[in-house]
């Protein structure tokens, strides 16, 4: 039985008391959550790893983390390196969207590696065979797609990104659209092209219920992904992008019949006034799906600081109720992440996804803050240090002053060491 099949009977899974105690909420909870199909459980029967969580609502905001190798730098050892600074970092998640060198060496290792859950794309396997052998994407087998698919679960992958949501009409749309950009989705774009040029319907919406077999059979979890995202804040809430939300809805519920976990992918470039809108259009349209975002970024002029801008716009889309972030490095727009750019880039949708945390009233989350805030009173750094969301950062950068009480921003002049001493005459009163 998959999760969600476990979780409608009523039963607790040993994987569901995992995630609840991760979460501080408890297992009943979690399970009825399941369920209703407002959090999923990542898990593939075929995948062991430590770190077992779910995502949606009354949850914990979750992170993940793309790695990845591309047909301009295809090394296993450089996404291990990656792998393990996202894990370093904290990430719930990471996605393998290798594209270069030998794919199923690179997820075979990741899946071995990875202390969290894995998820993939599977259609960019095909594209990258495609293109190795200088054959068109429009070109793609049907058939081979679906091969595909089942080997990624087959092997142990948690949840896959499919386009679905795109179909013919989609086409229609944009082109009588006024989109600047048509599509930045990579999947996405592979698909389009082929519909166009062979004048068929999409063979993920078309055969979704093929889909569903595989995912059931492994519970794999659908993570319905957003070809028409806007890739420009400029194309934002447009009626492509929500007109495809509406039918990733419909095929979130067709899963949820089918006992098959479902979450929901979300748009990558949103201007601030709109993201709120964005997270309750998903969350009415789709029945409390979990929603998964990239970013979302506010702004498009911000290359080599995009980490920055999605953390703006994940901490509005996390405390509106969105539940996955999804992160954006330095590099976005620019070139293939490093291992450092990786690192930074978890720490700074951890940060969002926290501040969003304290808004949604998660459990433990702004006794954190509390905590810190303790030992900044009592000038305690190795307290400080323990409760830091990077201490490694922290540790790098502390400076002490020569008595090792204040540091060197403000020295002997340090406000909250001035304050202290005014509040502990107070506290004798």
């Amino acid at each position: 039985m998959t999760q969600i099949e476990m979780a409608k009977k009523g039963i607790i899974s040993e994987e569901m008391r995992k995630a609840a105690e991760a979460d501080s909420i408890s297992p009943e909870l979690l399970r009825d959550l399941i369920a209703s199909g407002r959090a999923v459980l990542p898990k593939n029967v075929n995948h062991s790893f430590e770190k077992i969580l779910a995502i949606g609502e009354k949850l914990r905001t979750k992170v993940n983390a793309n790695i990845g190798s591309s047909g301009a730098c295809a090394s296993v050892e450089n996404e291990l390196a990656k792998l393990e600074a996202a894990l370093s970092a904290g990430t719930d998640s990471v996605m393998d969207l290798s594209t270069g060198g030998d794919l199923e060496t690179i997820r075979a290792k990741i899946l071995e590696k990875s202390t969290v859950m894995v998820g993939t794309v599977p259609i960019y396997a095909v594209a990258a065979r495609l293109n190795r052998n200088n054959v068109p994407i429009y070109k793609m087998d049907i058939d081979e797609l679906f091969k595909s698919i089942e080997d990624q679960c087959r092997q142990g992958v948690d949840y896959i990104t499919v386009h679905c949501g795109i179909t013919r009409e989609t086409i229609k749309r944009i082109e009588g659209s006024n989109r600047v950009i048509p599509s930045v989705s990579r999947g996405g774009s592979i698909l389009l092209q082929w519909m166009k040029h062979n004048n068929k319907e999409n063979p993920l919406y078309e055969y979704f219920d093929d889909l569903l077999e595989i995912a059931y059979r492994y519970d794999v979890t659908l993570s319905l992904g957003d070809g028409m995202r806007p890739g420009t804040i400029v194309d934002a809430t447009d009626r492509p992008q929500i007109e495809e939300l509406i039918l990733l809805g419909e095929l979130a519920r067709k899963s949820r019949e089918k006992n098959v976990q479902a979450m929901i992918e979300g748009p990558g470039h949103v201007p601030l006034d709109q993201i709120s809108a964005n997270v309750l259009l998903e969350k009415r349209l789709c029945d409390g799906a979990p929603f998964y975002l990239l970013g979302p970024l506010p702004t498009d002029i911000a290359p080599g600081y995009d980490h920055i801008t999605a953390a703006i716009g994940g901490a509005i889309a996390a405390a509106a109720g969105a539940d996955f972030l999804c992160y954006v490095t330095p590099a976005e727009h620019l070139a293939l992440p490093t291992a450092e750019d990786v690192y930074v880039g978890v720490v700074a949708s951890r940060i969002a996804g926290h501040a969003a945390d304290i808004v949604k009233g998660v459990p433990g989350a702004i006794e954190k803050d509390r905590l810190m805030s303790i030992y900044r009173r009592d000038l305690n750094w190795k307290g400080m240090l323990s409760v830091a969301i990077d201490p490694q950062e922290a540790r790098k950068r502390l400076a002490l002053t020569h008595d090792r009480e204040t540091c060197t921003m403000c020295g002997e002049l340090c406000a909250v060491k001035l304050s202290r001493g005014f509040l502990k005459k107070d506290q004798t009163k």
